[in-house]
C-alpha cells in the first residue's frame, strides 16, 4: 500500500513529550516542536493492526519473548544488514538508554576511563557520570563539512588507559554514517588496546542510498567478542513508546554480566505490545521503511535547497542517515544559550540545544525533520523571518 506521510497527525493530548510539554520544557506553549527524535508519522499499518488484534484478545498478563520475538531478530538482521547472528546473543531491554546505564555499571568500575566522541547525544555522557567514571572525550573532526574520526586523538586516549567506548553508529546528531574502512580502522585501535565497544545502532535502520550501515560486531570474530550492539525498532518504525529494545551480545561473560546487573533492577521481560510491534514491523515494515526513506529524503533536499536559497548563513550537515540534521548557526555569532532562546522566543521553534551535545556543539542546533514537509517548511519559514529580523 502506499503511505501518505504529508498527513497532518494531530499530536496533543496524548502524553506527547514532543508536543504535550512545551511549556515545561521551552517555557512557552505555541512553538513549533522540532526536537525529541521520534517523527510524526503513523506506523506501518501491519503493526497497528497487529496491536489492536492483539489489544482485542482482552488479557494482558506477564509476556515473554517468544520464539517468533527472536526469530524476528534474527532474520531483520541477516536481511537488512548481511549480519547472521545467533538466537542466544539477544538480551532484551526496555530501551538503549537504560542499557547503557547498566553496560557501564555491570562492565566498567568506578573510576575507570570510557571514551566518547562529541558532539554526540547527551545521555552518553549522563551514563558515565551516572556511575562515577571518567568520561574521556575525543571530538570529532569537520573536513568539509563532513565530521571524520580523529584516529591519532583516539589512540593517544585509548593508550591512556581507557576500559570501555560508546560508539554512535550511525552517528546522533552529525549524521554520519560510517565506512567499513573507519570502523575496522577503530576496531584495530580497539583490539590492539583491550577497548570493549559498545555500539549504539538504534538508527542502523535509517540510511539514504549511496551508504551502508555496518553493525559494528559483523566486522569480525574478534570485534563480536569485544562488542555489544544496541537495537531497536523504535527510531525505524516510530515506536519509542512501547519500549522495547534489545542488545546483541556474542560474548558470553559480558551478556551474562549485562542480565545479572538488568535483573537486579527487577526488568525481565518486554511489555505484550513491544513484543506484537516488534514481530510485526521486522516481518511486514519494509515496504513501509522503503516508502518513509524516500520521503524523507525528499525532506532533506528540500532542507537544503531552502538553506542554500534563503538562509544561507546556516550550514546544515548533510545526513547521511537517520531522520536529524545538524544545523551550524555560528555565522550568527551568538552565544549557545542566547542562540537557543532566539530560536524558541522570536522564532517560535523548538531544537535540541546544540551545546548539550558536548564540545564541538556550540553554536549548532538539531532539527528533526521526521514530519510532514508542510510543517518542515513553516520550521523553516519561522527560522528566516526571525532571522532577517536581526
Amino acid at each position: 500500500m502506499n503511505y501518505d506521510f504529508d498527513q497532518i497527525i494531530d499530536r496533543h493530548n496524548t502524553g506527547s513529550i514532543k508536543c504535550d510539554f512545551n511549556q515545561r520544557t521551552f517555557g512557552r506553549e505555541d512553538i513549533l516542536p522540532l526536537w525529541v527524535a521520534d517523527m510524526d508519522f503513523q506506523a506501518p499499518e501491519a503493526v497497528v493492526e497487529a496491536l489492536v488484534n492483539r489489544a482485542r484478545h482482552g488479557i494482558y498478563g506477564y509476556s515473554c519473548g517468544m520464539e517468533g520475538y527472536d526469530q524476528a531478530i534474527i532474520d531483520w538482521m541477516q536481511k537488512r544488514h548481511d549480519w547472521k547472528i545467533e538466537r542466544d546473543w539477544i538480551t532484551f531491554s526496555p530501551g538503549v538508554v537504560p542499557a547503557l546505564n547498566e553496560l557501564v555499571r555491570s562492565l566498567t568500575k568506578p573510576g575507570e576511563k570510557i571514551l566518547l566522541q562529541s558532539p554526540v547525544y547527551p545521555p552518553f555522557f549522563q551514563a558515565i557520570r551516572n556511575h562515577g567514571r571518567e568520561i574521556v572525550n575525543s571530538e570529532l573532526k569537520v573536513e568539509n563539512g563532513r565530521y571524520t574520526m580523529d584516529f591519532v586523538d583516539l589512540e593517544e586516549k585509548f593508550a591512556g588507559g581507557v576500559k570501555m567506548m560508546i560508539l554512535c553508529n550511525p552517528h546522533n546528531p552529525v549524521g554520519r554514517v560510517w565506512e567499513r574502512g573507519e570502523l575496522e580502522r577503530l576496531g584495530q585501535l580497539c583490539l590492539t588496546h583491550n577497548i570493549l565497544v559498545i555500539s549504539d545502532e538504534i538508527h542502523g535502520d535509517l540510511i539514504y542510498e549511496g551508504y551502508q550501515h555496518i553493525p559494528f560486531a559483523s566486522l569480525s570474530q574478534e570485534l563480536a567478542a569485544q562488542s555489544i550492539v544496541c537495537t531497536a525498532p523504535s527510531k525505524t518504525f516510530n515506536l519509542a513508546g512501547l519500549q522495547t529494545s534489545n542488545l546483541i551480545i556474542p560474548n558470553a561473560k559480558y551478556r551474562r554480566a549485562f542480565q545479572e546487573s538488568l535483573n537486579l533492577t527487577g526488568i525481565h521481560h518486554p511489555n505484550v505490545f513491544g513484543i506484537t510491534a516488534l514481530e510485526a514491523a521486522y516481518r511486514h515494515g519494509g515496504d513501509w521503511l522503503e516508502q518513509l526513506m524516500n520521503y524523507l529524503k525528499g525532506n532533506v533536499d528540500f532542507l537544503m535547497s531552502f538553506l542554500n536559497r534563503e538562509l544561507p548563513q546556516i550550514q546544515a550537515i548533510q545526513p547521511e542517515g537517520t531522520y536529524l540534521v545538524w544545523l551550524n548557526f555560528r555565522a550568527l555569532e551568538m552565544e549557545s544559550k542566547a542562540l537557543h532562546k532566539f530560536l524558541v522566543h522570536k522564532a517560535g521553534v523548538g531544537l535540541n540545544a546544540g551545546y548539550l551535545f558536548g564540545p564541538g556543539g556550540e553554536g549548532f542546533e538539531r532539527l528533526n525533520f521526521g514530519c510532514p514537509r508542510s510543517v518542515l517548511e513553516e520550521g523553516l519559514q519561522r527560522i528566516k523571518v526571525a532571522v532577517k529580523r536581526l
